[in-house]
């Protein structure tokens, strides 16, 4: 095809633009109608005019995507029509689930570290009653072979003839502490008949072990330093205590430990003398102390035995001792 206006009165289109290859001329075949074949080289609308190739965008020359050429439902039901991809779960549901998976991997763990101590605790107690396993060096917690739970009832440790022998008369019997199985037990014997004025008192004291005690911390351990402090206060009692310090004398083969000591107190215009008797059997530590008035600005109380008071004493520490076997 040419137009004039060039040198020589035409100019000649670039072939892209007419079809044709570079420097060609339209011919008279580009006017002729179908080639031989029944083909047709390009597709007509209804109006004869060329349309785009199928599968191009007539506004550019990129390939049309395959939901472009769709442009509304079919006649038949729907067949072709591109199916919905399933909705990727969004962000908040992801992080969801990842606070489940959390939260059932703390409680799996945590069962299992349970399981793990009691299993722990089964193989080493034996799972049965007895003392734990000591480990050198570690505190004791638990009471250790020959330690007491409870102790018996002061009140029925002493033979009634011992009480006759050593507190002729008629004594009244009471307990100051509740006895129901508990770790501590007391019980007193009073005569007051001028003369004559005796106090005896018995306790009786299982200890459990302490962490705060010396030693490993046993109950065994504790109940010796009960005993180490009531000997120290007899030697020097605290100061303005009415009490003066005793005569304390150890006795050997008797229980685990054991001192008696002679003490007088001097309050207001009586005085009174104090035998006390201490024994300790491994964690029991048993008080005795009977008190004599041996004089008072009030009554006609005494004179009273300070060697016959010893020996009262002795005797009821000897019963209350024994009743621990």
């Amino acid at each position: 095809m040419t137009v004039p206006g060039g040198p020589d009165g035409r100019v000649t289109v670039p072939g892209g633009l007419g079809g044709a290859g570079d420097g060609d001329r339209m011919g008279p075949e580009r006017s002729a109608g179908p080639k031989p074949g029944g083909g047709r080289t390009d597709t007509a609308d209804h109006r004869g005019f060329a349309g785009p190739p199928p599968g191009s965008d007539p506004r550019r020359d990129e390939p049309v995507p395959p939901w472009a050429q769709w442009d509304g439902p079919e006649a038949d039901g729907g067949e072709g029509v591109p199916r919905a991809r399933p909705r990727a779960p969004g962000g908040r549901a992801l992080r969801a689930a990842a606070r489940r998976r959390r939260r059932w991997l703390v409680i799996a763990g945590g069962l299992a570290v349970v399981a793990g101590v009691v299993l722990a605790v089964v193989l080493l107690t034996g799972g049965g009653p007895g003392p734990a396993t000591v480990t050198p060096g570690a505190l004791i917690t638990t009471f250790q072979p020959g330690e007491l739970r409870q102790v018996p009832d002061a009140c029925h440790v002493v033979p009634g003839a011992t009480v006759q022998q050593y507190l002729p008369g008629k004594a009244s019997v009471a307990s100051p502490l509740a006895v129901n199985g508990m770790t501590e037990s007391a019980c007193n014997w009073t005569i007051d008949h001028p003369p004559v004025y005796r106090l005896m008192e018995v306790n009786m004291l299982a200890y459990a072990p302490n962490g705060l005690a010396s030693g490993d911390g046993s109950a065994t351990f504790a109940a010796m330093d009960a005993y180490r402090l009531a000997l120290k206060d007899m030697q020097a009692p605290p100061r303005n205590s009415p009490a003066r310090p005793a005569a304390v004398r150890v006795l050997s083969g008797f229980g685990s430990q054991a001192f008696s000591a002679m003490q007088v107190f001097r309050v207001g215009g009586a005085v009174t003398d104090v035998a006390t008797v201490m024994v300790r059997y491994h964690n029991v530590v048993v008080t005795v102390t009977l008190n004599g008035l041996e004089h008072s600005n009030r009554g006609s109380y005494g004179p009273v035995s300070p060697p016959q008071l010893a020996a009262a004493a002795m005797a009821f520490a000897q019963a209350a001792e024994a009743s621990l076997h």
